[in-house]
C-alpha cells in the first residue's frame, strides 16, 4: 500500500521568531520632534555666529578709531592742552558770546612753530604774539614754504600751554590735522581764527593767566596700515608735540607706514 505524501506548503514572509525580534518602526511624532530640535539648534548656532562676528568687527573698528577718537575728545574738552575746535553750529560760537569783556585783563597769545627735521619746509608764525580780551576773536597767520624740489604732504599737530586754559581756547578755523600739500617751491599763508571763551573768568585756575603759548609742529605725512594720514615720526616725538608726553594713558599709534 503506497503512502500518499502531502505537498509541502510554502509560507511567505520571515519565520515567526524573526518577526518577533524586528523592532517596530519609529512613530512619525518622534521624527517630527527630532527635526524640530535640529532646526532649533541650527538657528541658535547661526545667531551665535552672527553675534560673535559683530563683536569682532566692532572690536577691530574701535581699535582702528582709538587715536582719532581720542584726538576728537581732546579737541572737544581741551584735555592735555589741546585747544578746543569749534563749529559754527556750536552754542559757544553764538555772536552774543563773541563780545569782548570790558574791564577784563588782556591775555597775550604767543605763537610757536616747529617742524620735523625730515620735512624740508620753512614754517613760522607771521606775528610773534597778539593780545586779546576774553570773548574777542582774533585772526593770526602762519607761513609755510616747501624748499625742496618735490611735492610734499605735511600734517600739523598742536597744543596750548598752560593746559588749564585749553578748554577755553577755541579755534574756529585752523590747518591742524589736515592734509597740507605744497608743491615744490610753493609758499602759502595758513590762517588761524580763534578766541578765548569768557567762561575762563569764572574758573579760579585761570584767573592769573596772562600769557598763553600756542604751538604747532609740522611733520611729513604718511599713511598707516589703516590708511589714515599721520605724522611720519617716532611715537614719542608725536606725543610730545601733542602735549601728551606727560600723560601715562595717552594712546599710542601702532600703525606702520605703508
Amino acid at each position: 500500500m503506497g503512502t500518499s505524501s502531502k505537498p509541502t506548503q510554502l509560507t511567505s514572509g520571515p519565520p515567526a521568531s524573526t518577526r518577533a525580534s524586528t523592532p517596530p518602526s519609529p512613530r512619525p511624532h518622534f521624527s517630527r520632534q527630532h527635526q524640530s530640535r535640529q532646526r532649533l539648534y541650527a538657528t541658535r548656532n547661526r545667531n551665535l555666529l552672527m553675534y560673535t562676528s559683530a563683536v569682532i568687527v566692532l572690536a577691530v573698528g574701535v581699535t582702528y578709531a582709538a587715536v582719532p577718537l581720542y584726538r576728537m575728545f581732546c579737541a572737544a574738552t581741551g584735555f592735555a592742552g589741546t585747544p578746543t575746535i569749534m563749529s559754527t553750529d556750536s552754542g559757544r560760537f553764538d555772536p552774543s558770546r563773541l563780545v569782548p569783556v570790558d574791564g577784563a585783563r588782556r591775555i597775550r597769545v604767543h605763537f610757536n612753530a616747529d617742524r620735523s627735521e625730515t620735512l624740508p619746509w620753512k614754517f613760522y608764525p607771521q606775528q610773534k604774539f597778539v593780545e586779546v580780551l576774553p570773548g574777542e576773536s582774533s585772526l593770526a597767520f602762519y607761513k609755510a614754504r616747501n624748499e625742496s624740489r618735490r611735492d610734499i604732504i605735511g600734517i600739523a599737530t598742536y597744543n596750548v600751554t598752560p593746559d588749564r586754559i585749553a578748554p577755553y581756547f577755541s579755534k574756529v578755523e585752523c590747518f591742524c590735522f589736515e592734509e597740507q600739500k605744497l608743491l615744490a617751491g610753493e609758499e602759502v599763508d595758513m590762517p588761524l581764527l580763534f578766541f578765548i571763551d569768557k567762561d575762563m573768568l569764572d574758573d579760579p585756575s585761570c584767573r592769573n593767566i596772562d600769557d598763553v603759548v600756542l604751538s604747532y609742529t609740522f611733520f611729513r605725512a604718511r599713511r598707516n596700515t589703516q590708511g589714515h594720514l599721520e605724522p611720519d615720526a617716532a611715537d614719542d616725538v608725536v606725543q610730545k608735540s601733542l602735549g601728551f608726553d606727560s600723560y601715562e594713558h595717552a594712546p599710542r599709534e601702532n600703525g606702520k607706514a605703508t
